[in-house]
């Protein structure tokens, strides 16, 4: 079976992410499918796979997404060969005047879908966008000073450090290069500074990030007052984006998926390791204490991490144990699926 070469396209911006939709559409030859005719049905991405087989006489399909549809929903299934698509490309048109604002945003993006209303942080979106796409394209840049263009292109490349960065011009454009997409992928800037293989290519002086490290667990009181009271209001520089694995003194057996972005804090419990405490060789402990990984401007890491090292458990804390831990205030609230929170 001959796949179809799908070529995705997103961002918060609706006009100009149509207008490079249709650019991409016209020089490549390819079917374009608009956000618009997927926005009608409540299951976008299933509409978009049902739509790109129309396309079997070009070969190649652009698809224009909604900005609620996540971009690691639209990898997985458009890079699953059973579908009978092949996708090529994720460009993400970003607006280089509105990203430190988008990146910034408390509101969440909310939409009708199968199992009802559902809201997603608008944030996140942004920053998920930027991190999973092969091709930035960088619009209406023309505004920023030279100064602030070299930070903003910098932070795009520590926050996706594999995309191709392009500022858009006037007349035409040179198509992306081809990236095939596999359905597991770790493009984003924070798993390759966790990794410790992160060296992006664009820098800037205002743009840093460091690998935060501590053994011992978080005091949920703390770290919660810690991020509300300080890291919120920017005591440490503006933290952009973190993310990575986190321990609560409350809560000894899990493993939580530190989620960052801006104003919006997440954190998701991914394991209960208790097994894998006990010796049970199928399950691995994923993290062991602290591993986050920190992206932001002017950020002043030894105050971060000195911070940081003050919300984890004291000696005398940790040498109590676990009993006592369960009775410390924990502000955080408990899912099954989730423990949620914006600052």
């Amino acid at each position: 079976m001959d796949l179809i070469d799908v070529t995705a396209v997103i961002g918060s911006c609706s006009p100009e992410r149509l207008g490079a939709a249709r650019r991409l559409a016209q020089q490549t030859g390819s079917m374009v499918i608009p956000a618009s005719r997927l926005a009608i049905s409540p299951a976008p991405l299933d509409e978009a796979a049902s739509l790109v087989p129309w396309a079997y006489t070009e070969g190649r399909a652009v698809v224009e997404f909604p900005a609620g549809v996540p971009v690691t929903h639209i990898i997985g299934m458009l890079a699953d060969a059973e579908e009978g698509t092949r996708l090529v490309d994720v460009t993400c048109v970003v607006d280089a005047c509105h990203l430190l604002d988008d990146l910034q945003r408390e509101d969440y993006l909310v939409r009708r879908g199968p199992l009802g209303v559902e809201g997603r942080s608008r944030a996140l979106i942004t920053a998920e966008q930027i991190e999973f796409a092969s091709t930035v394209l960088l619009v209406n840049w023309e505004p920023l000073s030279t100064p602030e263009l070299s930070t903003t292109m910098s932070l795009i490349n520590h926050l996706g450090p594999s995309a191709r960065l392009r500022l858009h011009r006037s007349g035409p454009e040179s198509p992306p290069s081809r990236t095939i997409y596999s359905a597991g992928q770790e493009r984003p800037g924070w798993i390759g500074i966790l990794n410790e293989d992160f060296s992006p290519h664009m820098t800037d002086p205002r743009v840093g990030a460091f690998r935060y490290e501590n053994l011992r667990p978080m005091h949920p009181e703390r770290l919660s007052r810690l991020l509300d009271d300080r890291v919120a209001r920017g005591a440490f520089g503006t933290v952009v984006r973190s993310a990575g694995f986190c321990r609560l003194a409350t809560r000894p057996g899990i493993t939580g998926q530190w989620e960052h972005v801006g104003q919006m804090f997440s954190l998701h419990p991914l394991a209960n390791d208790a097994d894998a405490w006990a010796g049970d060789e199928d399950d691995e402990v994923l993290a062991v204490g602290q591993d986050i990984a920190f992206i932001g401007l002017d950020l002043d890491r030894p105050a971060l991490v000195t911070a940081l090292d003050e919300a984890t458990l004291t000696d005398e804390e940790f040498a109590a144990g676990p009993s006592a831990w369960a009775s410390y205030p924990d502000p955080f609230p408990v899912s099954q699926t989730a423990i949620d929170r914006a600052e």
